[in-house]
């Protein structure tokens, strides 16, 4: 089979057998395809970078692991377990079954969470950020890469992610500006040096009922770490520590922002809203006019 028929006979099995999840936009049947072609031509990409890029000759060897891969693909395992790549905010990462994959609606939270920091060091010269349930550190490698004066702490519960954020840090030589630690949301940052000190806190914490996980698609439920997104009962108990706790490391001024589930913005706008510790709580919708980022400040 020439390169062309390898490649049309793989995407029409990916097409009729491939279902695709709508939190990940960015695979396509194509850009699958292609980051897995790479993957074997060792050249690991993520979906994003994969879609645009110049695929390889295939020698046989790698038509033989092609196959391999593309059976795991469609058997439910997730395509950054298997390329060990994923794409944030134009960054490529390292992926792997430790933590969530970072997903395209997080940018949101660090769009938003970049420009606040933006704001904070044009002010202040400098700033510490806090992120907790870090993961694959896609946060802090993100809110960092490009700002030279933040200063970024990040912890997990953890320490498989823990390591796999090194990892991350290390990929982008940010070992100067992010700092990592193991434990229990804002447990890392409960001393003096903290309190009362922190610019910004970011957050994505697990927000789907522990009712819900069970239900969602096997391919998250059956590989993704289920710590990273089991919110407890009524999904929301990580959020509520959250909420009570980062008043405590806060500078005046100082900002909380997390990314929330569908359906449960609302609420908890109004109920920030109803604490004195914050001042002011803002909403901030995606392009559906969902709310799943809360901005609020101390």
């Amino acid at each position: 089979m020439t390169e062309s028929e390898i490649f049309r006979s793989c995407l029409e099995r990916l097409q009729k057998r491939l279902e695709l999840l709508d939190d990940k936009p960015e695979e396509t049947h194509e850009s699958t395809l292609r980051a897995l072609w790479m993957y074997v031509c060792d050249q690991p990409l993520s979906a994003q970078a994969a879609a645009d890029c110049v695929l390889p000759e295939l020698t046989p060897q790698q038509q033989d692991r092609l196959e391999q891969v593309l059976a795991e693909r469609l058997d439910g395992k997730p395509l950054p377990h298997i390329t060990g790549r994923q794409q944030f905010m134009g960054l490529e990462l390292l992926a792997s079954p430790e933590a969530l994959v970072p997903r395209k609606e997080t940018e949101l939270l660090a769009k938003e969470a970049g420009r606040v920091l933006d704001q904070l060091c044009q002010q202040q010269g400098e700033a510490l950020v806090v992120d907790v349930c870090t993961g694959a550190g896609n946060l802090p490698v993100a809110l960092a890469k490009q700002r030279e004066t933040a200063r970024v702490h990040a912890s997990d519960l953890s320490p498989e992610a823990v390591a796999l954020a090194q990892r991350n840090v290390d990929l982008h030589d940010l070992q100067e500006r992010i700092s990592l630690h193991e434990g229990d949301l804002l447990a890392p940052f409960d001393h003096e040096g903290f309190h009362g000190r922190v610019d910004l806190i970011t957050c994505n914490p697990p927000y789907i009922s522990s009712a819900k996980v069970e239900q969602m698609p096997r391919e998250i439920a059956a590989h993704e770490p289920k710590m990273a997104f089991d919110g407890g009962a009524f999904g929301v108990s990580i959020l509520e520590r959250l909420i009570r706790q980062s008043p405590g490391l806060l500078k005046q001024g100082g900002y909380l922002l997390f990314e929330i589930g569908l359906g449960q913005g609302e609420r908890y706008v109004r109920r920030m809203q109803k604490k004195s510790e914050f001042r002011e709580v803002r909403a901030i919708e995606d392009e559906h006019g969902d709310v799943r980022v809360i901005q609020a400040r101390l």
